[in-house]
């Protein structure tokens, strides 16, 4: 240990405990400690949810998405699906057909996103084990839990879901009514997953979609499915090296890119808001500092009448400066962590409503989080520290 550190420990931990002193800096390192412990908890909580909503899109949308590079739709002829297929990394794939319809149930009313999907689309998307009531495969329509909740579905499904979408064709004036086309289908059954899920999309066979919306022989997206050991930009470049320039190719990432914009702002918004309480909080270290340096004025004398210069006496009090904010600083981190890992393990806070399909508060503890976090303070530390010793601690 050197000299400063050792002269530091012994200012800072001296046999008066009881001083006014002492007393003043355990208050700055509790100061110091809670915001910590308040930016280790939040960014945990945001972690949070990001991951479980990354998991709900896994759940939902496909690994790999081809779509048309002009239009909304394609003919998958002219898509060579068998070579796809063929690549290492794909494990299924699957025709799909989505577009926005009006749906009517028992005289309700709604809109909703229509997914009409091939036979292949459960080794996609792993819709079987999402089903709340009824089955897949029925050959019926399936609407998330927040749509049946909205139109009244009953638990039987036994009444047909009419479909209604305004016609591509030509029609008559003098005929409104054949302005919109409409189909009815019986209800097989209600998915669940999410809350945005649930209450927008209506799962469909694509034939009866193609019929809905007058895109015979149609798709508007190839889903793709990768196998558990696949590079995602391996197979990535080699669908998008077969589907030509006439399609996109994106990830599941690359097609909700704004939404996950907009979590990763939110999320260190909280991150600077929180460090600006924390330099707030980090000022209580000012007059911890400019207390002790006062009270050790005696000390000071005696280590400049051995011959310490300035900048040594400079670095003791930088030394201890650091040394308050370190210990406030490790007992928030061991608390916000504590508090994550009791929420991750026993989900003491609960969920307010059903928003999402968890009771509790979802926590993750990132470790890059939590070295951004100890690398932001040490900063703040640092310069006010060096800020404070370099105007109290003169030269003689």
């Amino acid at each position: 240990m050197s000299l400063s550190n050792l002269i530091a420990r012994r200012f800072l931990f001296s046999p008066k405990s009881h001083s006014v002193i002492n007393i003043i800096s355990r208050v700055s390192m509790v100061a110091v400690g809670i915001p910590v412990a308040a930016m280790v908890i939040l960014m945990g909580v945001f972690s949070g949810f990001d991951d479980l909503i990354r998991k709900m899109y896994r759940d939902f949308d496909p690994d790999l998405t081809v779509l048309p590079a002009e239009g909304k739709v394609f003919d998958p002829a002219g898509l060579d699906r068998a070579a796809i297929e063929a690549l290492e990394g794909v494990e299924a794939t699957s025709l799909m057909l989505e577009e926005s319809a009006m749906i009517e149930y028992r005289g309700r009313q709604a809109t909703a996103t229509v997914r009409g999907v091939d036979s292949l689309f459960p080794r996609v998307v792993p819709i079987e084990r999402m089903m709340y009531a009824g089955s897949w495969g029925t050959g019926g329509v399936v609407p998330g839990q927040g749509i049946a909740w909205e139109m009244g579905v009953s638990m039987n499904l036994s009444e047909p879901m009419r479909f209604i979408v305004p016609r591509r064709g030509a029609w008559s004036a003098l005929l409104p009514m054949t302005a919109a086309g409409s189909i009815e289908v019986p209800v097989g059954g209600v998915f669940v997953l999410d809350a945005d899920t649930d209450g927008r999309y209506v799962l469909m066979p694509i034939e009866r979609a193609r019929e809905l919306f007058e895109y015979a022989g149609l798709a508007s997206n190839l889903a793709i499915r990768f196998a558990s050991d696949a590079s995602e930009k391996r197979v990535k470049e080699a669908v998008q090296a077969i589907a030509g320039d006439g399609f996109r190719v994106l990830t599941r990432y690359e097609r909700n890119e704004s939404m996950y914009r907009i979590m990763k702002l939110e999320k260190w918004g909280i991150f600077a808001i929180g460090l600006a309480v924390l330099i707030v909080a980090s000022f209580s270290i000012v007059g911890s500092l400019i207390m002790l340096i006062i009270d050790k004025r005696d000390g000071i004398a005696t280590l400049r009448a051995l011959g310490a210069r300035t900048g040594t006496v400079r670095r003791i009090f930088i030394r201890q400066g650091m040394m308050i904010g370190a210990i406030g600083a490790s007992g928030g981190l061991l608390l916000g962590l504590a508090v994550c890992a009791v929420q991750q393990l026993f989900g003491v806070i609960p969920m307010p409503g059903a928003t999402f399909l968890v009771e509790s508060y979802p926590v993750l503890v990132r470790w890059g989080d939590i070295g951004a976090i100890v690398a932001a303070f040490v900063a703040v530390c640092w310069i006010i520290t060096i800020f404070t010793v370099g105007m109290t601690v003169r030269s003689k």
